[in-house]
């Protein structure tokens, strides 16, 4: 329901309920200690919700102008909550141990610090547990291990600044809605239960319960809430939005406490996720839905426990990473910053993770055909037949302060649709959904031949005054620069972008082929043969004996060392003597650095390796380049990138991979350097850790002729034995086994359900 505003501008009313302007309440000052935040925050999602505190479980009010503005609770793009502070006597409790390890849940044990001469240090315990699933909840437990009777207060602060993502990102905003306070009725006698009740507190008198609602106005007229319920025992006492529970607790007795967070948006669940009751209902249906995830995908272990201990991360996370979006559900970007539908980062997800589960590429591929491009914007650069790069739910979308509603400003997505399109044929042979999706295909394809047209090339540049200057992977303002570290202008022509086009050309010219389209099949070959040659020659740096990043607006040479044509050597767009050459390039030291391959060279005066994509190492560059090395036969130096990334990955927080990790050397013992502000977990930096698997073992699927292929298997020296249980290929299931006796990797068909056939090759 759309609120009034207009019969009286300083209420709001909406299904029944009465608000008022923040600003016209005055709001109770509660004192407390706000200690420096601890690092590392503990995450964890739950499909369109996620949740970031520090190590205790606390949201120590975060602002926009804040040491760590990404803390909070996020669904839609808008922050629900930035203050989540549990306190004993005013005072912070003292961490003993914290972990997110189930990804969608949070644990804490913490404990008191001496309050005065009436409790001694470590005397209380208070277990913290806190679950997503379609809402916030949280559990507390306070157990008393001293001796004595203790008396103290325990109170939880929440507020809410429902700001969007994109302030918190550093987006600024000359205009903001309203923060507004829930006005109840007061019953008759003025007192419900010997508590006066004021106007910041929301009283249920006929169930005896106390609740919260946080509540704001955003510019285009939507209420948003927080409504917190209080489960166990009920707060004794408010002092503005912070619940008091006064506690006497007799020596070795416990208590419990609780609420729930509901999230809504003009009264109606801003989540997709139905909501549980309780914590435990909360728990069991994830637990489920998890279990249910598992018996459908891959089940890739091997003999050693580290390795295993990776796989078992990346498995959950994919799991964690899928949300919902209309009637699909797929995978987003990564958490804090992305947990959104993106175009090039759900395309190269879903590519990496055939082997896992070939319904994500499916739902991926449905999606964003459902968004496909139809009309010409050039506020969101929208064009016909192109795929989306971002969409966002947040209020500086909704009134058009940013152009993703969705934003089409990618030059890559649409090339990679087709190619996921083909790959997931060959690895389902799932007809239905190829003809479902041919005409997104053809306006896929009209779109580049169209952009085509000008230079013989895909090329970009920006039109929206909100959109991004650069819109291939490297979308970062200061990344594409020449050998000289200048940045390049005009039109932009990425290396792979090109490598990109003409594998979507010479794929979708098989599936015509098999279509019977044979007039689609010959141009289709043609152009794509003739991209091949004025690629080869246009982008080819002969004093350096490698690709050129690009090409400028004016046809020259953008003639850095950089990680992107790497991305070209698994697509055969090279001629094969330029394609070794680029691959002993891309594992000199200067590009190299022990764990992956940098994002520019380190001789280029614009390195930095803490720079964004100017000398990082981001996994899944490095496992697309391992693919392409595996292409050429080149299987130890892709091995070489498999064993860096694995050991970077296990010397992570929960042996997660990171978007991106800092270019440093790796030298001695050195750990891997972080990168301040990288997303984990992260989509295509989890889908990583399959690709790689997939290079290792090399299943060259064949669905549509009922075959699988597997090709020189090669396990690296860390592994003595893999196992892939549960493969599907097109309507087979089978289970792999592979062992490595000194160089050669051996493999058998353990079990196969289904008619495919098994063809190995040495």
């Amino acid at each position: 329901m759309t609120p009034d505003t207009l019969t009286n501008p300083d209420k709001i009313f909406l299904d029944g309920k009465t608000f008022i302007p923040a600003d016209q309440l005055p709001i109770p000052e509660w004192p407390c200690v706000v200690s420096e935040r601890p690092q590392p925050t503990l995450t964890v999602k739950d499909d369109d919700l996620f949740l970031v505190t520090d190590t205790i479980g606390n949201i120590s009010g975060c602002s926009l102008n804040d040491g760590n503005p990404s803390m909070g609770l996020f669904c839609c793009d808008t922050r629900f909550l930035n203050r989540l502070e549990l306190q004993i006597d005013g005072r912070s409790p003292v961490l003993l141990s914290s972990t997110a390890e189930k990804g969608f849940a949070l644990s804490v044990l913490c404990t008191n610090p001496r309050i005065d001469e009436r409790m001694k240090a470590d005397s209380v315990s208070i277990r913290r547990e806190l679950v997503l699933n379609g809402a916030l909840f949280e559990e507390i437990e306070v157990a008393n291990y001293s001796t004595t009777t203790v008396a103290f207060e325990l109170s939880i602060s929440f507020d809410a600044d429902f700001v969007d993502l994109f302030e918190v990102r550093g987006y600024g905003r000359d205009k903001r809605g309203k923060l507004l306070r829930l006005v109840e009725p007061i019953p008759e006698d003025g007192v419900a239960d010997g508590d006066s009740v004021t106007p910041l507190q929301t009283q249920h008198f006929a169930h005896k319960e106390q609740s919260l609602t946080l509540a704001y106005q955003g510019l285009d007229g939507s209420v948003m809430e927080s409504r917190i319920q209080f489960q166990h025992r009920q707060p004794d006492d408010f002092k503005g939005y912070t619940a008091i529970w006064r506690l006497e607790l007799p020596s070795h007795s416990t208590q419990k406490l609780g609420y729930r967070v509901n999230l809504f948006t003009n009264n109606n669940s801003s989540s997709r996720v139905s909501a549980a009751v309780t914590l435990v209902q909360a728990k069991a249906s994830e637990m489920m839905e998890e279990q249910n995830w598992v018996q459908k995908i891959t089940n890739i272990r091997a003999d050693k426990s580290i390795f295993n201990l990776v796989i078992e991360r990346a498995e959950q996370d994919m799991y964690l990473l899928r949300q919902s979006f209309d009637k699909y559900k797929t995978v987003s970007a990564g958490v804090p910053w992305f947990s959104a539908l993106f175009g090039r980062d759900s395309l190269i997800t879903a590519s990496q993770t055939l082997m896992l589960n070939p319904e994500i590429a499916k739902e991926t591929l449905m999606l964003l055909a459902a968004y496909q491009g139809k009309h010409e914007d050039e506020w969101r650069e929208e064009e016909p037949g192109k795929i989306l790069h971002e969409l966002r739910l947040g209020e500086m979308a909704r009134c058009q302060e940013i152009p993703h509603t969705p934003y089409y400003g990618t030059v890559d997505a649409t090339p990679l649709w087709l190619m996921l399109y083909s790959e997931y044929y060959s690895w389902t042979h799932d007809r239905e959904t190829l003809e479902q999706l041919w005409p997104n295909a053809l306006a896929a394809m009209e779109w580049i031949d169209r952009n085509m047209q000008p230079s013989g090339y895909l090329t970009y540049h920006r039109r929206s005054k909100r959109g991004l200057d650069n819109q291939g992977w490297k979308d970062s303002g200061d990344c594409i620069v020449d050998r000289k570290g200048d940045l390049a202008n005009g039109s932009i022509a990425l290396s792979e972008v090109q490598a990109y086009v003409y594998a979507a050309k010479t794929r979708l010219a098989e599936i015509a082929r098999m279509k019977k389209r044979l007039d689609l099949f010959e141009r289709w070959q043609e152009e794509a043969r003739s991209l091949k040659e004025r690629f080869n020659q246009d982008f080819w740096l002969e004093d350096q004996d490698f690709c050129a990043l690009a090409l400028d607006g004016a046809g020259k040479q953008v003639d850095s060392i950089t990680s992107n044509p790497g991305h070209c050597l698994l697509l055969g767009i090279f001629t094969p003597e330029r394609a070794y050459s680029v691959a002993e390039r891309l594992r000199a030291p200067d590009m190299f650095n022990g764990w992956g391959i940098r994002t520019l060279s380190s001789l280029s005066p614009a390195y930095n390796p803490m720079g964004y994509h100017i000398g990082s190492v981001w996994p899944h560059d490095n496992s697309l380049i391992a693919m392409g090395l595996r292409s050429l036969g080149l299987i130890d130096q892709a091995l070489e990138i498999f064993q860096g990334l694995l050991d970077m990955t296990s010397q992570q927080p929960y042996q997660r991979p990171p978007e991106l990790f800092c270019g440093y050397e790796r030298n001695g013992d050195r750990s891997p350097v972080q990168y301040p502000v990288a997303c984990t977990p992260q989509a295509w930096a989890t889908g990583s850790i399959f690709q790689l698997i997939q290079m290792i073992v090399n299943l060259v699927p064949d669905a549509p002729n009922n075959c699988l292929r597997i090709i020189d298997p090669a396990l690296p020296e860390s592994i003595s034995r893999l196992s892939l249980h549960n493969l599907q290929v097109g309507t087979t299931v089978l289970d792999l086994e592979f062992e490595r006796s000194g160089g050669t990797t051996a493999c058998r068909v353990a079990r196969k359900r289904g008619n495919l056939r098994v063809v190995i090759e040495a």
